[in-house]
């Protein structure tokens, strides 16, 4: 293109936006009120920063199986899965029978329960590297938790993590390190690189303390590992005397073990959260049992680890359940071949059209990318093109299906074959309607 065809292409582009951020706000009114009130109580309306988008941010009103309903009674069918927590739907009445059940019993009880064994042995059985587990109310919880686990444990300071990777609130590098980050010492090397990773492991091996590594950059974009980049860390780690964190707080859903369990590499210590909680609130980091032995209250200077709610009653109810009735081993292995289909249908599509687009993932999790590039580490997404995912975005929201403003899905146990290929015959005739907005080169 010439400079001022690129200038009219990229006004096209910002038009489109506009046009449709108008049509959004136009068709919900209630949604629009209930933003300007929260807007006087919360800063921007918000308190969870990855839900809001512009013109203002959908509003749930209710929900049951696959199906959302906003404040201004639009249908959406959900493909986003509660960014990966929503795994069962929103209304699976085995989950939610055994949380009712733990609830009845008693709320807050201040003691041990047989629901925190009974999760715990379940989750030590499904996951091979964990042979000792601790719960926490959250991912990030848990990310925290293993480090200072793995700082303890080496006696060393240091942490190896990623670019665009996403370890919770306070361990975020998607877009480098954040200023709310908390202050451990961090190296960053790109994912996917295992020459640099273990260069910058060696040169700093007397004070690396742990790798923290997702098996799949999540929230950085879906981002496939290379099996070798995993085993060399694997190498690397036990040369250098640091541990081997796997942060599975998404990926543990891809399939019967974990991905560790299909790339059968076992690290020292596995984070988990999101689904198992069926929908509360849930974390947990577990592995090897010298390095939990670390927490034995029993043991002299063991580590604290306090959490009023670590062991509440209704995630533990709701997390045996789902790991052994809902989500076993085999239902797992199906769901994670569907999400590989879909990706590779979804990809098939935007060939079809000739369009820069693409799909990336593991399984059930999975993100579009406006970007026909390459796509192995989060560098490699700055040629996408965040105005065209919003313009995807809202163009579905208005045929009834709900993705993230960035274009990742989580895909629920309770979508149906039809509401798949009703999505994937959306996003073809997004691609045809707006196909004068994506680039030619």
């Amino acid at each position: 293109m010439t400079e001022a065809a690129t200038r009219a292409h990229s006004d096209a582009i910002d038009d489109a936006v506009e046009q449709a951020r108008e049509r959004f706000a136009a068709r919900r009114p209630l949604t629009a009120a209930l933003h300007d009130r929260a807007q006087r109580f919360l800063p921007g309306g918000n308190t969870r920063s990855v839900l809001y988008h512009k013109p203002f941010p959908l509003r749930i009103a209710r929900a049951r199986d696959a199906i959302l309903e906003d404040e201004d009674g639009h249908r959406y069918v959900d493909l986003l899965g509660e960014y990966s927590a929503g795994l069962y739907g929103h209304s699976d009445q085995v989950v939610l029978g055994a949380m009712v059940e733990a609830l009845r019993e008693g709320v807050s009880r201040g003691a041990h329960t047989g629901r925190e064994v009974d999760l715990a042995e379940a989750v030590c059985a499904r996951f091979a590297s964990i042979e000792r587990v601790r719960f926490t109310n959250s991912g990030t919880e848990a990310n925290l938790m293993a480090v200072a686990a793995a700082r303890a444990f080496t006696g060393k300071g240091s942490v190896l993590a990623f670019r665009g990777g996403y370890h919770g609130g306070l361990l975020n590098f998607t877009a480098g390190p954040s200023p709310v980050n908390a202050p451990y010492d961090v190296l960053l090397a790109e994912y996917n690189d295992a020459p640099a990773a273990m260069s910058l492991l060696h040169e700093h091996a007397g004070s690396v303390a742990c790798v923290l590594v997702e098996p799949m950059l999540g929230s950085g974009g879906c981002i496939p590992r290379d099996y070798g980049f995993l085993a060399a860390l694997r190498s690397a780690t036990e040369e250098a005397g640091a541990l081997l964190i796997f942060d599975e707080v998404m990926t543990s859903r891809t399939g019967a073990g974990g991905l560790q369990g299909r790339l059968r590499i076992t690290p020292d210590v596995t984070t988990l959260g999101k689904y198992i909680g069926g929908g509360s609130s849930f974390g947990a980091f577990g592995g090897r049992a010298d390095v939990m032995a670390q927490f034995d209250p029993a043991r002299t200077g063991a580590l604290p680890h306090a959490g009023t709610f670590n062991n509440n009653v209704a995630s533990m109810a709701a997390g045996l359940v789902g790991l052994t009735q809902v989500y076993p081993p085999d239902v797992a292995e199906r769901h994670t071949a569907a999400g590989d289909a879909l990706r590779e249908e979804l990809c098939a599509t935007f060939r079809a059209a000739g369009v820069p687009f693409q799909a990336t993932g593991v399984g059930s999790l999975l993100a579009i990318h406006a970007t026909a590039a390459p796509v192995r580490s989060r560098s490699d997404l700055a040629s996408s093109e965040p105005r065209l995912l919003e313009l995807l975005f809202l163009d579905l929201l208005e045929r009834g299906y709900y993705i993230a403003p960035r274009g990742y899905m989580a895909l629920s146990l309770v979508l149906t074959p039809a509401d798949l290929a009703g999505f994937v015959r959306a996003v073809d005739e997004i691609m045809m309607t707006r196909a004068a907005l994506w680039p030619t080169s």
